[in-house]
């Protein structure tokens, strides 16, 4: 089966250059190339494209304006062409939270080395794009109630609040995510009280696009969100993601973990990968930690996740009808990493239950 795209790009150039590139792939075929969301809507109609290649900066219509408008009123597989500037990457996280499936850093066109990995790049997620199930824009569910209050009773409030902290500092949430994880992230993180312990991530993305990433959860979520630093300790209430350039890893310390960052080569093409952050929680805090393994294409984090579960700690993915794409949480159940397969909404209260039974526990 050939997958049939529409380009929408105000550039000629680019969608001539759009239009080499993809078809350059047999199983990719080029319908149309629109130069504004008004003609891309007739295109729409009259050509049925399996996925649309969408620019943000155009003419009559914002390209998020359009998107919109499309997810409402006929959902489909999008992939987004962003600028790599600090305003392209927070359009874009804008325009992923409206429903694009995923996107794609718009080439340098001086530089056929440029366009020659940028091909693969963008006919991978095209592919991966029409083995997609678009989502609407999700809301965030409700907060929960703190950790801190499922802590027992007796004593004083002193000494609650000192047994919840030396509980939270022991324990480590790691999660791992790709195609569609931007979103997913944000559902299971904002519904997570401030009492929690360190959280270390791997999204799949650039690097001007992790920044953008960290800043946006940052004013979304209860716990404080920032890209990890080589060397900082983990915080309780903190979330550390990985940035776009170097891989996460997690280090015991004392009583405590410390980050540690390395621009290592890729792993499962990737760098981050989930599968270092994974391995690494696997050797230093062992039942300790709990794995999570969201939506996305690919094998990443199947592996790490499964040494995790070896290694004592609980892990769950997510199940096949709310990913995004079913990729990497199918992998982890197939190699048997999964104590639990949960929908994206339950996965946050799923962790709280598992800490609050290890603070009971304790």
């Amino acid at each position: 089966m050939v997958i049939k795209v529409l380009v929408v790009d105000d550039s000629a150039l680019m969608r001539s250059v759009l239009t080499g590139v993809i078809e350059s792939d047999p199983g990719l075929k080029v319908v149309g190339a629109a130069p504004d969301p008004i003609a891309a809507r007739e295109m729409i109609k009259t050509l049925n494209p399996d996925v649309l290649t969408l620019d943000i900066e155009m003419p009559k219509m914002d390209g998020l304006d359009f998107l919109a408008r499309l997810m409402r009123l006929r959902p489909m597989p999008v992939v987004m062409i962003s600028s790599l500037t600090q305003r392209g990457s927070e359009v874009t996280l804008q325009a992923l939270a409206l429903g694009a499936v995923d996107f794609v850093p718009k080439p340098r066109l001086d530089s056929p080395a440029l366009i020659d990995a940028y091909r693969m790049e963008i006919c991978e997620k095209i592919h991966e794009a029409h083995g997609a199930r678009p989502r609407a824009p999700s809301s965030a569910p409700a907060l929960s109630k703190t950790l801190q209050r499922e802590v027992p009773a007796s004593g004083s409030m002193r000494a609650s609040v000192a047994f919840a902290e030396r509980v939270l500092s022991d324990r480590l949430v790691l999660i791992g995510a790709s195609t569609g994880g931007t979103e997913a992230i944000k559902d299971v993180l904002s519904g997570l009280p401030e009492q929690m312990p360190g959280i270390l991530m791997v999204q799949h993305m650039p690097e001007m696009f992790t920044a953008s990433f960290a800043k946006r959860l940052d004013g979304l979520c209860r716990i404080k969100f920032k890209e990890a630093e080589h060397g900082e300790r983990v915080m309780p209430g903190t979330a550390y993601l990985a940035p776009g350039h170097s891989h996460l890893s997690v280090r015991r310390s004392g009583a405590g973990y410390i980050c540690e960052l390395a621009q290592s080569a890729p792993v499962n093409r990737h760098r981050p990968a989930v599968d270092v952050l994974f391995h690494s929680a696997a050797s230093q805090v062992g039942p300790s930690a709990i794995g999570v393994l969201l939506t996305g294409m690919g094998k990443d984090g199947a592996q790490g996740l499964l040494a995790m579960r070896q290694a004592g700690a609980w892990t769950i993915g997510q199940d096949q009808e709310s990913c995004v794409v079913y990729g990497m949480p199918r992998e982890a159940a197939h190699v048997g990493a999964l104590d639990e397969v949960a929908p994206l909404k339950d996965i946050g209260q799923r962790v709280l239950a598992r800490l609050r039974a290890g603070m009971k526990t304790a």
